[in-house]
């Protein structure tokens, strides 16, 4: 092999690296294994690019992945993208509106056929930046929500649904974009706080017109289609008023007085207009009295020309007609006053319209026969949210649920499989093209002009991908699939519904666990957004540091049920994590000799054992983790140990073997130093797989894989002693007070151990190797009682290091470490001696724990005297 370049390059790595995994099939499920495991993309926005939110969810996803696929399953990550209604059809009328066209003029036909066209020329970008990141989906059965066999399962359900009853049209209250005129579900509603006002209205009594009721609203247009006056049941100012009618000022006719608890009596002025036809709550109100609906508006919210309407407002837009109405009220002297006032305005997450609520014919899913038995699927344990507190989320939504409306006016999706007969009202649905109506015969049918929800055919997106309805072999294969990683603002939006759909359908639920992701915000807790500039664009992240530098940063910080704050800071120190891998791994391979890896190996060298058992603690540690989606405690325990075991201690330790005498220990400890790095450059590919898969074809040669090499086992050799620790706690207790005293790193030392017995003996055999990894010039081992003066002092469990200070240090400097030392073994025997002097502590922690805490008084006593001692002996 050539040898590594001196310094990591990952924009000249990674694209080599994913090219040579898209050329095989490292991706595919393997043809033969025992066991099957599967993840379903949460199909991105054909229309989409890459952000960071995509990069979090699909570097937990493909840590899921490649670890399975390493264990030998065969192991399934299926892609896919979404055709995203609204955004879709969104982009390619703005691209339409540059070349002076509009749909609408094009006919239907000839618009779809510009979609696709845009869909094939510049939709899936973000399919090219999934791998940019390193995702191992199969790429080969890449799905899109439109294409033919999603679109055969589409239709199987909605007819299968529709025979079924729980499919029906109903008119409804919606919520309604004037702009883009479709209904749009809550999700694609964005509340936020704007100014605006109070209108203070008159409403004459209608036996008494020269009394009036002062009605407060934020929208006075809407009184066109107010039904009612609504005050509370309670409410002593306004008893005397229910049951009485009200003239509606403007329009000459009466409307009731009703009492309904929906009434908050302390907001306004008591008094609440009621508009069943343009408010969610009004709708509800006028749904329990026996209201009439009535609608005001058209489709794009001017008022409708309707004989009950003054035909003066014919027409207008609804903030025209806001206008001219207010001044007709002031003209009349109905408009008591006017307040600015501060409230909630839902906007359309694309348009930006303000929405309306609006009364319209939908087509909608009669959702709660299909809701119980979700409930039941999380209840029961078949399917278990992690973090557990979601499923409270969960339950939350699904016993409130309504029936959802699945009906959009657009063009791009899924058009429903439904035709009106013009000579009958019968509907015939069908998964087919049928030329007759299936009530009369006749042949005068046209399709519904409406498409499906995205999240219609989104809910199928588990099985729908394995080819149902037909029972294919990857479905029996792969469903139901192990996990979905989803962040929580979907949990009923799409997660639910394919609960729903899964148990309706196949008979069991999508997946067993639901992992929910925090959400990625700057490094102030900030939620990214273009107009605040704080979007951290993670292709831009890549070009700069690395893809693995980003996935282990998003990693490390995957701690459950908490935002992330994501700093480039943090990402820059990964950068330099991935040097530090690949400068350890260079050494590594300059002084591999002619060995080759053996996880068989027995070494008898104590530092080789040593760093064989942290690498088994390691992978124990991970693997736990790794079950338990603690993402946060893999990245951890990867770092600790080939940062801090491997790097700083067993490579420096590894020297002294290295360019030692003894050809023995130095071929043992090439092969432990290239199976140690062998072993956990595996466990460390599912978060960072470019530069372990570079480094594992150095070490085994350049046809090697990493992506399906095996996962890590147990080493099974012999354990080295317990007192391995103290070797790394006197080295760290010598580096410690070098660096606290200046001591130029290349300086060599002189250093005294005070021990006794069996100990003193370990450490002697080892003197070499505590030479060589704390600088030691002379190493002398003195009786446990003996005192050096003009010495630093580390105190130790098991023995006590002196280092001899003339000519080494500044002594003032010394007598401050001291001091700062005492303080905090003073403020560490303080705590302990109030849990000790605490009755309820002593009365209830078992006697194991209070025997600990007097154990570890003890030796911050001994520690503290042992420094009182020293700072006594300090020369002056």
């Amino acid at each position: 092999m050539n040898e590594l370049d001196k310094t990591y390059d990952p924009q000249a790595v990674e694209p080599i690296i994913n090219e040579s995994w898209l050329q095989s099939d490292a991706f595919r499920p393997a043809a033969v294994a025992d066991e099957a495991y599967c993840i379903v993309i949460p199909p991105p926005n054909v229309t989409g690019s890459l952000h960071m939110g995509h990069a979090f969810t699909f570097t937990i996803q493909d840590m899921l992945i490649r670890w399975q696929r390493m264990q030998g399953k065969s192991v399934l990550w299926q892609p896919g993208t979404d055709h995203a209604g609204i955004a879709t059809q969104m982009v390619v009328e703005r691209l339409l509106d540059k070349e002076g066209l509009h749909r609408r003029d094009m006919g239907r036909e000839a618009f779809l056929e510009r979609v696709w066209q845009w869909k094939e020329h510049s939709g899936g970008t973000i399919v090219s930046q999934l791998k940019r990141i390193g995702a191992s989906c199969d790429w080969s059965r890449e799905r899109f929500t439109l294409d033919d066999g999603l679109s055969e399962s589409v239709r199987e359900v909605f007819v299968r649904l529709y025979e079924e009853g729980l499919i029906y049209r109903g008119k409804r209250l919606v919520n309604w974009d004037p702009v883009l005129e479709t209904a749009v579900s809550d999700l694609e509603v964005e509340h936020e706080e704007e100014e605006g006002h109070f209108w203070h209205i008159c409403y004459p009594i209608a036996d008494t017109p020269n009394e009036h009721v002062i009605i407060a609203t934020t929208r006075p247009e809407t009184l066109l289609g107010d039904a009612a006056v609504a005050v509370h049941p309670d409410d002593e100012r306004y008893a005397y008023l229910i049951g009485k009618e009200l003239v509606l000022p403007l329009m000459g006719r009466t409307i009731p007085v009703i009492a309904d608890d929906y009434v908050d009596p302390e907001f306004g002025t008591g008094c609440v207009k009621i508009t069943p036809a343009h408010d969610f709550n009004d709708y509800e109100v006028g749904q329990r009295h026996d209201l009439p609906l009535m609608n005001i508006f058209t489709h794009r919210a001017h008022i409708i020309a309707d004989a009950a309407i003054p035909e003066v407002y014919h027409g207008m837009d609804r903030y025209e007609a806001r206008e001219h109405i207010v001044a007709d009220l002031d003209a009349a002297g109905l408009l008591y006053k006017v307040e600015a006032h501060k409230h909630k305005i839902g906007r359309g997450d694309r348009s930006h319209a303000v929405i309306e609520p609006y009364l319209t014919d939908q087509w909608y899913v009669d959702i709660k026969p299909l809701a119980e038995p979700a409930i039941a699927a999380v209840e029961q344990g078949d399917i278990r949210f992690v973090p557990g507190h979601w499923d409270k989320t969960y339950f939350e939504w699904m016993r409130n649920i309504q029936d959802w409306c699945i009906s959009r006016q657009l063009w791009w999706g899924h058009r429903i499989p439904a035709w009106y007969c013009d000579d009958c009202d019968h509907i015939t649905v069908a998964k087919g093209e049928p030329t007759q109506c299936q009530g009369c015969g006749g042949s005068h049918i046209h399709q519904d002009e409406d498409v499906l929800d995205t999240w219609f055919s989104s809910a199928l997106w588990p099985f729908s991908t394995l080819g149902w309805p037909e029972k294919t072999e990857e479905l029996a294969r792969f469903y139901p699939t192990q996990v979905l990683v989803t962040g929580f603002d979907i949990i009923f939006f799409w997660v639910a519904r394919m609960i729903m759909m899964g148990l309706k359908f196949t008979g069991d639920v999508p997946f067993r666990d639901i992992y929910i992701h925090a959400l990625i915000r700057d490094a102030q807790g900030q939620k990214m957004s273009k107009s605040k500039g704080n979007v951290i664009d993670p292709l831009e992240i890549i070009d700069s540091y690395g893809a693995d530098a980003l996935r282990f940063t998003l990693a490390h910080m995957a701690t459950p049920g908490r935002d992330i704050k994501l700093d480039t800071k943090r990402i820059e120190s990964n950068r330099n994590f991935m040097n530090k891998i690949w400068n350890a791994a260079r050494f590594v391979f300059m002084n591999r000799g002619d060995a080759a890896p053996d996880v068989t190996c027995q070494p008898n060298q104590e530092v080789n054992r040593w760093i064989i058992g942290e690498l088994n603690n390691t992978l124990a540690q991970v693997e736990a983790d790794l079950e338990a989606y603690r993402f946060h405690e893999v990245a951890s325990s990867l770092y600790a140990f080939i940062w801090g075991n491997y790097c700083d201690w067993y490579v420096e330790a590894a020297k002294v073997a290295l360019y030692g005498d003894d050809e023995a220990v130095k071929a043992e400890t090439q092969v432990v130093m290239l199976t140690v790095l062998d072993q956990w450059l595996r466990m460390l590919h599912p978060i960072c797989p470019f530069i372990t898969e570079t480094l594992f074809r150095q070490l085994h040669g350049a046809d090697s894989m990493l992506a399906v090499a095996a996962w890590p086992k147990t080493l099974v050799c012999e354990a080295a002693s317990p007192r391995m620790a103290l070797v790394m706690d006197i080295v760290s207790a010598i580096r410690s007070i070098r660096g606290e005293m200046n001591v130029s790193p290349g300086k060599k030392v002189t250093a005294m151990i005070a021990v006794e017995g069996e100990v003193a003996d370990y450490l002697q055999a080892q003197a070499p190797l505590l030479k060589s990894l704390a600088r030691i010039e002379t190493l002398s081992f003195i009786a446990v009682d003996a005192q050096v003066d003009g010495a630093a002092v580390a105190p130790l469990n098991g023995c006590t290091v002196w280092l001899p200070l003339a000519g080494l240090v500044n002594l003032d400097e010394e007598r401050a470490r001291i001091s700062k030392n005492l303080a905090r073994l003073q403020k560490t025997a303080d705590k302990l001696n109030a849990k000790l002097g605490n009755e309820r502590f002593l009365k209830n922690a078992p006697d194991d724990v209070v025997t600990k805490v007097k154990d570890e008084l003890q030796q911050v006593e001994e520690q503290r005297a042992e420094l009182e001692s020293a700072a006594a002996r300090l020369p002056g």
